[in-house]
């Protein structure tokens, strides 16, 4: 086998200016955030002389409400997270492994849905919230996520790139559909899982738009419609460095999951791309 090929000099150098371009944004919004208010105030570009300060995020956590907007975001996350993954695989299963009238129109339709924005279907989906009483509570923070036709199409061709035989063999051997589905075909779904629930996750944790229609109560808040609300009403009050370290807040948990489950998430898009 033939020894790999190093990269060229030249686009080493173009990948690394890139990413340093790339993180330079975040190390600025990181420097502020240990900036004092007033400093910055009079001059940003104080950033890069010292003294520095972790009096922004000491605020932070004297806002009593940054916990349970905190909460909120894990649950609502972790809850759509396994809501996804047990409905694409589900659904993926139906489609790939059943035979029922109008199977193949359904899926169309479903494939449909990944053209359909958001944005489209919100007044709709708020009217029906309302009439059911149910927005500021996790249910109507979570449902809605739960359909996810990109899940879907994703398991579905998962399930399908298994081959049927192992299926038939297991049937001779008397195992029934759901057996075959638990305890054979699901552990070999187990990259476009991975890849699903990382994705379905930061998803989740960075959802906007849909908490702040639904979410009125500020108990009922998630972080980053939290954090957005005190921005727009002390803004001015606690200064650039407070809001930059609110940013650093809201995006370390996502950090923590990326550094924790890396290997994991390489070996999922791996495994999507190879299929």
């Amino acid at each position: 086998m033939s020894a790999l090929r190093r990269p060229p000099p030249l686009a080493v150098v173009a990948v690394v200016a890139l990413a340093v371009l790339m993180l330079v944004p975040m190390l600025w919004v990181l420097i502020l955030s240990f900036k004092d208010n007033t400093a910055l105030l009079a001059d940003t570009a104080s950033a890069f002389v010292p003294p520095y300060t972790f009096a922004n995020y000491r605020n932070i956590m004297g806002e009593g409400q940054v916990f349970t907007w905190l909460m909120n975001s894990v649950i609502v996350s972790l809850a759509m997270t396994a809501g996804v993954l047990i409905v694409s695989s589900l659904a993926g299963y139906g489609f790939a492994r059943l035979e029922f009238p109008g199977r193949k129109i359904l899926f169309v339709v479903v494939l449909f849905g990944l053209a359909i924005p958001e944005q489209a279907v919100i007044i709709g989906r708020h009217q029906i919230f309302s009439a059911l009483s149910m927005h500021n509570s996790y249910t109507a923070l979570v449902v809605p996520g739960l359909s996810m036709p990109f899940g879907v199409f994703l398991m579905t061709q998962y399930f399908r790139a298994i081959p049927v035989e192992i299926d038939e063999a297991a049937m001779l051997d008397g195992a029934s559909r759901f057996r075959i589905f638990w305890r054979i075909l699901l552990p070999l779904t187990i990259p476009a899982q991975a890849t699903l629930g990382i994705f379905t996750f930061f998803q989740a944790w960075n959802d906007y738009w849909w908490p702040l229609i639904s979410a009125t109560d500020g108990q009922m808040y998630t972080l980053t419609v939290g954090i957005a609300a005190t921005q727009v009403n002390f803004a001015q009050a606690e200064g650039l460095g407070f809001l930059m370290a609110q940013a650093v807040f809201a995006g370390l948990p996502t950090l923590i999951v990326y550094l924790i489950f890396q290997k994991y998430i390489v070996r999922a898009v791996a495994g999507a791309a190879g299929q």
